[in-house]
């Protein structure tokens, strides 16, 4: 039997420490599995005529990199078709980065922008700011959580919000003291209200904004995301892409099952599962327990500094309770959205309750705060911990005056991003980026977990130093413990014979390399269903 294809480098690194394999420099493939892993000499029997020879003398070979939580298709969208926010740290600077935005579109044109962080408002976010500026325009601006607008006074008059609104999740429209909305559109219902009055985007713009993002993030060393999401128009999005060619990497969509919701939504997203393209498919149900703690929306056993972040995103847990039970009684594995120490508790009470289903693991996303009786559970349950670790470098700041340091209190605080802890009580840790609302670059998020600040910035205080990892453990979360989160651990994950081929090939391997070495380690290819994707000029031969 001969190969497909042959990869040659200087290291397969496995990123294994529960067993010992053999050094290896090689890897063959057939029918897009891996067929052999070894040495030069051991896979030359399997090269023929057809057989395809790639070398990359000094690189080393990895497991395929996945990020477990990402946003591929509105983040897409987001980026192509607005203003990126995510430098200006001052309502200044975010004033000068949405002028040139105003300039180029007409008067009664909205302008959107992504990436607002809410520490550049002197209190709570109010779009009043940008009238003086930018009078008479309709601006939406989407915070750094994505789980809040900051919207200008004339698209609140478009709009037409009121601050009477109600919803049946904790929503809301902010109101100042003379009872008239601030512009602070909380959480996913209130927002979709302005969502709604944005600019059309075809399926076909869609789908190139889409191609290009994911492009970008595959020639960063990404082989595989999970989206937490399967919102419109993501089934026509990726068919389209497919029209035309392969997706870069492999997507795993889990839909979200909206906040108090019931069995026609539930049925819904459950007939969603098993959808698939060639490079995509949906598997799982993602909920969200509560919202963030920098809006006030997370649900913590105390209220915050503020009265708020007290409360569940579900205002009926008893509705989650049973809509967990009913995805698990049909098999199908969870994600479930819980930052807050109540919600995280009360997660794993009633996966605890609910029981495990056989196609893959039941997920927390985020557990940002939690109290150290809770640590130990996860393992216990088998529940994987699905943390973003560029949230604890990027949103907060290590010196506490950041936004959701402030809000939760120090106590809290300092119980805050515990990747350490939950790995050293033996929980599977899977990480990933929460992109766009974090790196999508790998490289960066996991020197990031290393160093636990901005690699970018060897200056700033680190946030909670003590709970960094390993840059093996690091890169063990978006290859071992990801295939795991993704019920793939039998097929992804592993260099090794019958495994799905995905691999990143990188320059050097990064656990000889400095947290700020590896931000910059090249990627030289990727490999996905065995098809490789070179992203430098090293040549290839066909025996």
């Amino acid at each position: 039997m001969h190969a497909d294809v042959i990869v040659l480098a200087r290291h397969v690194e496995h990123l294994r420490t529960d067993t010992a394999a053999p050094p290896a420099d090689a890897v063959a493939i057939r029918d897009g599995r891996i067929l052999a892993v070894g040495d030069a000499s051991s896979t030359a029997s399997l090269r023929g005529p057809e057989t395809t020879v790639y070398e990359f003398p000094d690189a080393t070979i990895l497991p395929g990199l996945t990020d477990v939580h990402a946003h591929p298709v509105w983040g897409s969208i987001s980026i192509g078709s607005g203003v990126d926010l995510s430098g200006a740290r001052t309502l200044d600077q975010v004033c000068d980065h949405l002028a040139e935005a105003v300039d180029a579109q007409p008067e009664d044109g909205w302008i959107t922008g992504y990436d607002l962080d809410v520490n550049a408002f002197p209190d709570e976010p109010t779009g009043s700011v940008f009238d003086e500026r930018f009078p008479g325009r309709a601006i939406s601006l989407m915070t750094r959580d994505a789980h809040a607008l900051v919207v200008s006074t004339h698209a609140v008059e478009l709009v037409g919000l009121t601050g009477r609104e109600t919803f049946t999740d904790a929503s809301s429209v902010e109101v100042g003291p003379d009872g008239r909305p601030t512009g602070y559109v909380v959480e996913l219902q209130a927002m979709d209200l302005v969502f709604a009055h944005y600019p059309e985007v075809s399926v076909d713009t869609a789908a190139e904004y889409v191609r290009h993002e994911l492009e970008r993030l595959a020639r960063a060393g990404l082989t595989g995301l999970h989206a937490l999401d399967f919102t419109d128009p993501s089934e026509a999005v990726y068919r389209r892409i497919e029209e035309d060619t392969d997706l870069p990497l492999r997507i795993r969509c889990s839909p979200l099952v909206a906040a108090d919701s019931g069995p026609d939504e539930w049925r819904r997203v459950a007939g969603l599962q098993g959808l698939r393209g060639r490079r995509w498919h949906v598997e799982g149900a993602k909920f969200m327990l509560d919202g963030t703690a920098d809006n006030g929306t997370a649900w913590f056993e105390r209220p915050d500094t503020h009265g708020e972040n007290c409360e569940p995103l579900w205002r009926d847990v008893d509705a989650y309770r049973a809509a967990m039970r009913f995805f698990v009684e049909r098999g199908i594995p969870t994600a479930t959205h819980a930052i807050g120490d109540r919600a995280v508790r009360f997660a794993l009470d009633v996966i605890e309750e609910v029981g495990s289903v056989v196609r893959g693991p039941h997920r927390i996303e985020h557990v940002e705060s939690i109290p150290d009786d809770l640590l130990g559970r996860f393992a216990e349950l088998g529940v994987v911990a699905s943390l973003q670790p560029a949230h604890a470098t990027r949103h907060t700041r290590g010196d506490g005056t950041d936004n959701w340091s402030r809000r939760i209190g120090p106590d809290r605080a300092a119980h805050g991003w515990r990747t350490r802890d939950l790995v050293d009580h033996h929980a599977v840790v899977a990480l990933g980026s929460d992109w766009p609302i974090g790196p999508g670059d790998p490289r960066v998020g996991l020197a990031d977990c290393q160093l636990r600040r901005p690699v970018e910035e060897p200056g700033s205080t680190p946030v909670h130093p003590e709970q960094a990892l390993s840059a093996r453990e690091a890169y063990a979360g978006m290859t071992l413990a990801a295939a795991h989160a993704g019920g793939a651990g039998h097929e992804l994950g592993r260099v090794a014979p019958g495994y799905l081929a995905d691999l990143t090939i990188l320059a050097a391997n990064p656990l000889d390399l400095t947290p700020e070495a590896q931000a910059d380690n090249a990627v030289l290819a990727t490999v996905v269903d065995g098809d490789v994707r070179l992203y430098t000029d090293l040549p290839k031969e066909r025996s």
